[in-house]
């Protein structure tokens, strides 16, 4: 039985949202357009929560800054064009986020307008108490984000336990002084969450409010 917490930071992509689909559409469309063949599905998935210079820089590390600039630019056109027809809620989220007491904020690489838009959209934003996505800051595995989030809410790290799916969730809760919990559904390796000692491990969002 996982305990009850005052404060819930959760992450967006991989933990609340199947976003896959359309956020490796989206870059699939970026590198096709620039003439670059797009690596397989699974390799852009492994990169989800992480900053998109990471991927690109890593798909042509011969690309100056200015051309990975270009990509991001072009692909934060694409993916909201989209309109997230390819995007689902995990099953669970709906049923459990409002059976979680305490106060909630998200904690995301996404900017939080973006994050906004895509919880109104999915019926989720009523929820939370705060969204933050990453505005300016660094992107996780630094805690920066948990910070603004918690300042957000006016909440201190020991009070909050952070879920996520992948290990720079893990890593930025721990940098964070947060208690941390992985989800086994998202797009994080089992094996490489593992390495950060999650406090707790949960299959279904509803696990945090008891149920099931």
């Amino acid at each position: 039985m996982i305990p009850a917490f005052p404060v819930y930071l959760f992450d967006l992509d991989g933990t609340l949202l199947d976003s896959a689909r359309d956020i490796c559409g989206s870059v699939e469309q970026v590198l096709t357009e620039a003439g670059i063949v797009p690596p397989p599905f699974d390799f852009l998935r492994s990169y989800i929560g992480r900053h998109l210079i990471d991927l690109f820089q890593d798909v042509r590390p011969d690309y100056t800054s200015g051309q990975i600039d270009a990509l991001i630019v072009r692909y934060r056109a694409i993916y909201p064009a989209r309109k997230h027809s390819r995007t689902l809620i995990y099953p669970g989220v709906a049923e459990g986020l409002p059976r979680i007491g305490g106060r909630k904020a998200t904690a995301t690489t996404k900017g939080t307008p973006t994050t906004r838009a895509i919880l109104e959209q999915f019926g989720l934003a009523p929820y939370f108490d705060h969204i933050q996505g990453t505005d300016g800051i660094p992107s996780k595995p630094a805690p920066d984000v948990l910070y603004a989030a918690l300042k957000g809410l006016d909440a201190l790290p020991e009070e909050c336990l952070m879920v996520g799916d992948s290990p720079a969730d893990m890593e930025a809760g721990r940098r964070a002084g947060v208690k941390t919990c992985a989800v086994r559904y998202g797009y994080g390796s089992a094996e490489a969450l593992a390495r950060w000692e999650p406090d707790y491990w949960i299959s279904d969002l509803r696990e945090l409010a008891g149920v099931s």
